[in-house]
Formats: C-alpha cells, sequence, structure tokens
C-alpha cells in the first residue's frame, strides 16, 4: 500500500515521501496515529498547504534559538558542588544541574539541550555546548566551585 508521510518516521522516509508499506502496518499503525494518510491530490495538495506554514513556524522558531544562543554564548553560570581535598566531586555534575543554574541566569532551556562530552567530576572552569535546535549550537561557560560550608 503506498502511503503519504505526514510526519518523519524512522527508517521509513521523511514528511512528504509517498511509500511502499504492508497493508497491515499502515492501517493498524501509521493511519490511526496520523503518521500518514492515503495518497491522493488532496492528501497532497493539504500537506504542502501544511508543509509551507511548518516551514515558516520552523524559521521563526530558529531565529528565536539564534537570538538565545547569543545570549547563552556571553553568559556563565555557577554551580556549587561538595568535593573533595583535592577538588574531585563526590558525583559529577549533571546538565539537570546546568540547567538550573541557567535558571538562576534567567535563560530555561531544556536539558536534553545541554550537551556534556564526558561527565564533570572536578572542580574547574568548562565550556558547555547547548543545542538548542539541529542547526543551532551554542557553548557557555560553567563555573563548577566547591560549595561553602
Amino acid at each position: 500500500m503506498e502511503v503519504l508521510l505526514r510526519t518523519d518516521v524512522d527508517k521509513l522516509g521523511h514528511r512528504g515521501d509517498v511509500v511502499t508499506v504492508k497493508d497491515g502496518y499502515a492501517r493498524n499503525y501509521l493511519l490511526p496515529r496520523r503518521l500518514a494518510t492515503t495518497v491522493n491530490q488532496e492528501n497532497i495538495r493539504l500537506l504542502e498547504v501544511e508543509k509551507q506554514r511548518f516551514v515558516q513556524e520552523e524559521m521563526a522558531r530558529k531565529e528565536e534559538f539564534q537570538k538565545l544562543a547569543g545570549r547563552l554564548s556571553n553568559l556563565s553560570c555557577t554551580i556549587e558542588v561538595n568535593a573533595g581535598e583535592e577538588g574531585h566531586l563526590y558525583g559529577s555534575v549533571t546538565a539537570q544541574m546546568v540547567v538550573d543554574a541557567l535558571k538562576k541566569e534567567n535563560v530555561v532551556i531544556e536539558p536534553k539541550s545541554v550537551v556534556l562530552d564526558r561527565p564533570i567530576k572536578e572542580l574547574g572552569v568548562y565550556q558547555v555546548a547547548i543545542r538548542l535546535h539541529p542547526e543551532v549550537e551554542c557553548t557557555t561557560k560553567v563555573w563548577v566551585v566547591e560549595a561553602r560550608t
């Protein structure tokens, strides 16, 4: 059966593609979840209109994220943690801790946006990558300091 994809489907295709799938997969999974529709001229036309609207919304989101990325690039935040005498942490700095520290600076982002290449396990200053959008990425400075007691 041929179907028109309304959204990107992993290992199958992208939005707007016409793909051939087994009848049961289309009837039981793709069509009920509105991931795809049947192929006809009206559905193709509606998908094109929807795609144009989606592109405009995506461009607006991207511009908004670029402004936020510029702000984050000039920002630094401090995370207070417990550490041993040699500067080793009792645990590690997580993405959620970075998000909470940025929230104190009036910047709200999702924890999945924070890209930690490796766990931060020592005191110091780190450049942390933040991926706000597939095409918008920036770095911000994170100070990991020992908590005052």
